[in-house]
């Protein structure tokens, strides 16, 4: 059966059955938890893994943003009455590209490069992490800014994955901060209804109220929403889609593939694999990416941590 759309007002209006409750169309993000279970998820998709030290390290750099996340909690001053009319307007209120940000992420930032365990890294990423501590504000805002709007430099890559896990947290954070029932998904129905980010990776619930239904993950404020199943994310196609799997491979991670706008998005079906996190497993996923890119097909949106690595 295919599943509702859930209504654009984020609450549901329709009919009333007994033993059937409609999916919460807004799921906010927990800081306190999103982070650590990321990390202990990558820890242990790492063992044996081709990418096994690239896994690792990310492991450690999301224990860092646990640290911060928990510990400083760096959040957006959030103004009720702009929020509001921003919601109204079916405008994300926390817009990744227009946001004014607080100082309170770059405290994030010098935090989580504290936190790190510098044990870990190898001497190159030693001098990025030292050389972005003693950088100015200005360069860090700079960074910031490259990285939301997608302008990043090659040369600036190093840098931008600390400033990119921090901005994780200060919007993760703050989306913790916003109503969820007074938030409405977006016209656009791929992207955040909270900061107007794509997702890193769609998953199936297999628990709660209503499993089976479809939640996209916010790569940006880790914010999930119901987005319809049997339809692509990107150009809301329902003709031409294919789920695609690597041979042999356990099932917990498949691709949507559209062949109307030679798209795909990761889908993620917990029914396989209760621990299964979105974006730990798309990390240790790229496998996936490499075949379906080759059969033609390009990326809905690119996981951030990969933009820059």
């Amino acid at each position: 059966m295919r599943q509702a759309e859930a209504p654009p007002s984020g609450k549901w209006t329709g009919p009333s059955h007994a033993g059937v409750k409609a999916p919460d169309p807004i799921l906010l993000p927990a800081p306190a938890r999103r982070f650590a279970a990321t990390a202990q998820r990558l820890e242990q998709l790492s063992a044996g893994h081709p990418m096994e030290a690239w896994l690792r390290f990310v492991a450690v750099l999301a224990r860092a943003q646990h640290e911060v996340a928990t510990t400083l909690a760096p959040a957006a001053t959030l103004d009720p009455p702009s929020v509001a009319q921003s919601i109204e307007a079916r405008l994300p209120p926390l817009a990744a590209d227009g946001h004014r940000r607080d100082v309170s992420w770059r405290e994030g930032l010098a935090l989580l490069l504290d936190r790190i365990d510098r044990n870990s890294l190898p001497p190159p990423a030693l001098a990025v992490v030292d050389a972005l501590l003693g950088c100015e504000a200005a360069t860090q805002e700079r960074l910031a800014d490259q990285f939301l709007r997608g302008g990043l430099s090659t040369a600036d890559a190093g840098a931008a994955i600390y400033v990119a896990a921090a901005l994780q947290v200060y919007f993760t954070c703050s989306a913790a901060r916003l109503k969820a029932d007074e938030l409405r998904l977006l016209e656009e129905r791929g992207l955040c209804p909270c900061c107007g980010s794509p997702p890193v990776a769609g998953m199936v619930a297999a628990s709660g109220s209503t499993p089976g239904t479809r939640y996209l993950y916010c790569s940006l404020c880790s914010t999930a929403w119901n987005h319809v199943r049997a339809v692509c994310i990107t150009c809301s196609g329902t003709r031409h889609l294919a789920l695609q799997a690597i041979e042999g491979d356990p099932g917990v991670v498949k691709a949507e593939t559209c062949g109307e706008c030679q798209t795909y998005a990761k889908l993620l079906y917990q029914i396989h694999d209760m621990k299964a996190d979105p974006y730990a497993d798309d990390l240790a996923s790229i496998g996936l990416d490499i075949l379906v890119a080759e059969a033609g097909f390009a990326r809905h949106a690119p996981n951030p941590l990969l933009l820059v690595a």
